[in-house]
């Protein structure tokens, strides 16, 4: 034995030179000790492998389909466009000169959109539909595919029956029309020609409430349709010559008209929302992979710990033949990165067939999902993750085992065996946690939410290691019990070794996610589905004329006696100036940003509008004749930077007004009544073309009386536009039920990494278990007793690690709801009580099945080497 020693000393030595050969050599040599041991195959880390390959997947998957539909939107950012620039005016046409301007950078495209309602020929029924008016030119770039397959210049002609018309299949649907049929809409009669199947530049025109129906430009000049106020986008695509950059043409473009109220985009910006959706959504699923890969990392730990903990011998054989503790530590990390890096694989194999996967669903969901392909840059981002994850929570288990004596080994239980941690190993696994937050916040598109998210996870382990010692604590203080198996249950989850922290760590943070994400989606669908729809009016009517808001009211009088009717002023203008300052050159602060992008409703008014409140400032005289003046909503108002006295100009109809802010406003948005962010003066836009916007809460319920409304409105007045509250909310529904679909996989992903863990933190336990049950039968203990002491244990275990999940999912999403969206915060029991359940049949079933075959053990071969 002495010889073998000092072979195994002298070798080591030679190995362990002070220069770069020498640590190569102790490298190898590590190496083949720990090939030799792999040998014997997996046994052991099955959990390990899907920890890392679940989290790693996770994260490659989601950056690789938000690289293909982000490349999709670059190759195809002409198409979605509808030209290599796009000018948009809302209210007005382009001007003689404007459109000289635009001619002379290459061919131009003209389209207008509005919404307006479409009636069947006999008025008996109506719906409300996006209508799009495009020339002859249209499309410049990109195809348009229709059944039947005909030029759409033959779709949208004239014939003696009227001007042809284009639909997609959902307007035909509500209808209940096929193409052949004909449809009013305002004055024109119109021939469904074909079912629109794709529309190449969908995307560039924001987000749609209904069905799109395709006319021509003449058709849109006869229904009467377009008055002065009316709220029609206009929409001129340049198609550029060949080898000029759109950036080069956009640059005089954006010098001459934001002035006038243009919004210029190029095919580089197609679909900006889009490609903020896209980052956003994958930012936070790439997190919650992250958040999955970091509580798998607490089954890499486990799973370190049990495979040391069945090497003890071997790792005192180690010690014992001249071994250094450095070299021990070498050979399992060797051992323990070559499985991690099996995991990584497999795991990187999954965000290669995600994108061919999900290419064909995404096509018909987003058009722009190009054909998939390899993202080598996702794929290394994920591989990194997983690999100082991986390093991070092995190192904490090797730092144990490195300084424990063999003839500790030899004789206690664990590798643990009550030795210190090195500060070394301690520090290097903190700082590899460091360096996976900084790279996350590095990748974020929003370091903010990043930033909340992590100290989020982080927080929640410090506090699920806390109630995982608060419960053990009140185990430990629990009085005397006459029962024995309740005993040894709470005996259990006291003792060292306990599994007590892993069964709280593993399960806790998944469920809580999951509690937040349910009670969040129950209080939005409640609140859309029942609360705004009782608070909310039951119409909307839009570009109701000047001289039809008379008429109108005496209308809807009759239509609907004993209702109220709320009418209000409507134009539309842009920011072009703030605090005297050019918006187009300024970069738009974080929040309150979205004011400045894009047209906004404004309107005026000679009183405080009514769900809304002065906060700051003062409102103008009844028959004020000053310099404009306007109101601006106190959020967003501070939001910007805004004070009393400051100057705003705004482009209304080509017109540039500059008004002085009079006071800021609480505005009550909840209720879906009309209010705006700017309310000016009257006198600012004295004698400026202006429609209206009204809204009508029925003093009636069913369907019959709101049927009643829309077909007596639509038929009297066919250019204004009826919308239905009911159904918008509907609309939006569905938003949130895809959102939320999302979400829930993404939340399963870190509850399947949860229990991936409680799997392997009981298996890690089942040596110790193996010796309890071993000494307790030994001394008398029935297996019935062994599996009630057990069976509640892990009951008592689950049983708080839900009710904290309740608690902390609770109050996340009632911060979350109350403070976040300003909603009213309903708690559901169905959540809580689904996750106690869930809880319960998790801990006990996985603790049962892994301890049922320790039970059947002989006691001979355990006695023998306690």
């Amino acid at each position: 034995m002495t010889a073998t020693t000092d072979g195994f000393a002298r070798a080591e030595r030679r190995s362990s030179g002070g220069d770069a050969g020498g640590r190569a050599a102790r490298l190898r040599l590590a190496c083949r000790f720990a090939l030799r041991e792999m040998r014997g195959g997996l046994s052991g880390f099955y959990i390990f492998l899907a920890c890392i390959t679940l989290g790693v997947g996770a994260i490659a998957a989601v950056n690789s389909v938000a690289g293909m539909m982000s490349e999709g939107i670059r190759h195809e950012g002409k198409a979605i466009l509808g030209g290599d620039l796009r000018f948009a005016l809302n209210q007005r046409p382009a001007t003689p000169d404007e459109m000289k301007f635009m001619a002379g950078l290459g061919e131009v495209s003209a389209t207008q959109s509005l919404r307006s309602m479409v009636r069947r020929e006999d008025g008996s029924d109506q719906s409300l539909a996006e209508v799009k008016a495009v020339d002859a030119a249209y499309p410049l770039y990109g195809s348009l595919a229709t059944t039947p397959v005909k030029p759409l210049a033959d779709l949208l002609r004239k014939t003696p029956d009227g001007y042809g018309a284009v639909a997609a299949q959902s307007l035909y649907d509500r209808l209940g029309v096929k193409p052949g049929d004909r449809l009013r809409l305002g004055d024109l009669t119109l021939t469904m020609t074909a079912v629109l199947d794709r529309e190449p530049d969908l995307l560039a025109e924001g987000l749609a409430f209904a069905p799109r129906l395709m006319i021509s430009g003449q058709a849109l000049e006869a229904s009467g349709l377009v008055q002065p106020g009316s709220l029609v986008e206009y929409a001129y695509k340049v198609k550029l010559p060949a080898g000029v950059d759109p950036d080069d043409a956009a640059r005089p473009a954006n010098d001459h008209f934001p002035p006038l109220g243009f919004q210029v985009r190029t095919a580089k910006n197609a679909s900006p929302s889009l490609r903020d959706n896209i980052d956003r959504f994958s930012q936070f699923l790439t997190l919650v992979g992250l958040t999955a890969l970091i509580v798998g990392g607490v089954g890499v730990a486990n799973a370190v710990r049990a495979h040391l903990d069945s090497k003890r011998a071997v790792i005192a054989t180690f010690k014992s033949l001249g071994a250094s503790g450095r070299f021990v530590v070498a050979v399992y990390l060797v051992q323990i990165m070559t499985l991690a890096g099996l995991g990584i694989l497999l795991g990187l194999c999954l965000g290669v067939v995600a994108p061919f996967l999900t290419a064909r669903f995404l096509v018909s969901v987003i058009p722009v999902a190009a054909s998939a392909s390899v993202y080598p840059g996702a794929l290394l981002l994920a591989a990194l993750f997983g690999f100082l994850t991986a390093l991070a929570f092995a190192l904490i288990p090797l730092g144990r085992t490195r300084d424990v004596a063999a003839t500790a080994l030899f004789r206690e239980a664990g590798t643990g065996g009550g030795a210190a941690m090195r500060w070394s190993y301690l520090g290097a696994a903190i700082g590899l946690a460091a360096v996976i937050s900084g790279l996350a916040l590095l990748m974020a598109s929003d370091r903010k939410v990043a930033l909340i998210f992590l100290a989020g996870t982080a927080a929640a382990f410090v506090i699920l290691r806390l109630v995982a010692a608060g419960i053990a604590w009140a185990a430990r203080r629990a009085p005397k019990i006459r029962s024995t198996p309740l005993r040894l249950a709470v005996g259990n989850i006291h003792r060292p070794g306990a599994l007590t922290p892993s069964v709280v760590l593993s399960l806790g943070l998944g469920l809580t996610l999951l509690v937040t994400l349910a009670i969040i989606d129950f209080d939005l669908r409640r609140e859309i589905g029942t609360g705004l729809a009782n608070r909310a009016p039951d119409f909307f009517f839009l570009d109701i004329q000047n001289q039809e808001i008379a008429p109108f009211r005496q209308k809807v009088d009759e239509l609907a006696p004993g209702s109220e009717l709320d009418a209000v002023p409507m134009l539309r203008g842009r920011i072009v100036r703030l605090k005297g300052e050019d918006v187009a050159k300024m970069k738009p602060p974080e929040k309150g940003g979205w004011v400045l992008r894009g047209d906004r409703g404004i309107t005026y008014a000679d009183a405080v509008p009514e769900n809304s409140r002065v906060t700051e400032g003062t409102w103008w005289p009844k028959d004020y004749a000053g310099e404009p003046l306007v109101s601006f909503a106190a959020e967003e108002g501070h939001e910007l930077g805004l004070t009393i006295g400051d100057t705003l100009t705004v482009n209304v109809l080509g017109r540039n007004i500059t008004a002085k802010i009079a006071n800021f406003r609480q505005i009550e948005w909840e209720n879906l009544g009309i209010n705006f962010i700017m309310v000016f003066s009257p006198n600012a836009f004295a004698g400026a073309p202006h429609s209206y916007l009204a809204t009508l809460s029925i003093d009636a319920d069913g369907e019959a009386a709101e049927k009643r409304v829309v077909n007596g409105v639509t038929n009297a007045f066919p250019a204004v536009t009826t919308v239905r509250v009911k159904e918008a909310l509907d609309a939006v529904n569905q938003l949130i039920a895809q959102l939320a679909l999302a979400v829930r996989v993404a939340a399963a992903v870190a509850l399947v990494s949860s229990v991936l863990v409680l799997a392997g933190a009981l298996a890690a336990g089942n040596r110790g278990r193996m010796h309890d049950a071993v000494v307790l039968k030994t001394l008398g203990a029935t297996r019935a007793t062994l599996v009630r002491a057990f069976a509640t244990e892990y009951l008592l275990l689950g049983l708080a690690t839900g009710v904290f999940a309740v608690a902390a999912g609770a109050a996340a999403s009632w911060f979350v709801v109350d403070t976040i969206m300003t909603l009213p915060f309903v708690f559901d029991w169905t959540v809580a009580l689904t996750t106690l359940v869930v809880s319960l049949v998790l801990t006990v079933g996985f603790g049962l099945l892994g301890t049922w075959r320790i039970l059947g053990q002989k006691a001979a071969p355990v006695l023998r080497n306690l």
